[in-house]
């Protein structure tokens, strides 16, 4: 089931790959709407099985880069993010005690707590990179300077699409240099 939306999410994750210069132990946010994955208004139509076959299909990808995921909740639950123990750990971040479920938190966040090792939440990340599946808004979730990701085929069903990656800021004026690298 779902088996078209399963293929372009990991096309999407592929295509986006090709592009975001990830190293390993990056950590990516996305958020996703499986309402508007489903040509509904965002919100009003969350389906468990949907965002389980777009989770696990984005998450096997990133995964087999070395990549950390972090799905982000709905608004219910003030855009928490699930993410693994170890990432959390790693990065420095402070966890919250809630568990999300369709109707609070959203399809794939939930999918997130059930196919990840040792799943937990937290409130606030600084990503490296994301992916936003139906205009769900993670910029609050991305480093400081997020640079657009153009994908070929920037949609899952009805989801418009939209990734980006992150850069260091740049300082200094007419006079400094810059490190290619970290373009």
């Amino acid at each position: 089931m779902f088996e078209n939306e399963r293929a372009d999410a990991k096309r999407v994750v592929n295509e986006f790959l090709e592009q975001a210069a990830l190293k390993e132990g990056n950590l990516v946010v996305i958020g996703c709407s499986t309402s508007e994955i489903a040509s509904k208004h965002i919100g009003s139509y969350s389906n468990a099985e949907l965002g389980e076959a777009v989770f696990t299909a984005m998450h096997e990808e990133l995964c087999a880069h070395g990549l950390y995921v972090a799905a982000q909740c709905c608004e219910h639950l003030n855009r928490a993010l699930i993410m693994e123990e170890e990432a959390a750990e790693r990065y420095g971040y402070e966890v919250v005690n809630v568990m999300p479920m369709p109707k609070a938190g959203g399809s794939f966040a939930t999918a997130a707590w059930k196919h990840m090792k040792e799943p937990l939440a937290v409130e606030h990340v600084q990503a490296h990179a994301g992916i936003d599946i139906g205009d769900t808004l993670i910029g609050m979730h991305l480093k400081a300077v997020a640079v657009p990701v153009r994908i070929a085929h920037p949609a899952i069903g009805g989801a418009h699409i939209v990734c980006a990656r992150t850069r260091a800021k740049y300082i200094g004026g007419e006079r400094a240099h810059y490190s290619e690298e970290m373009m």
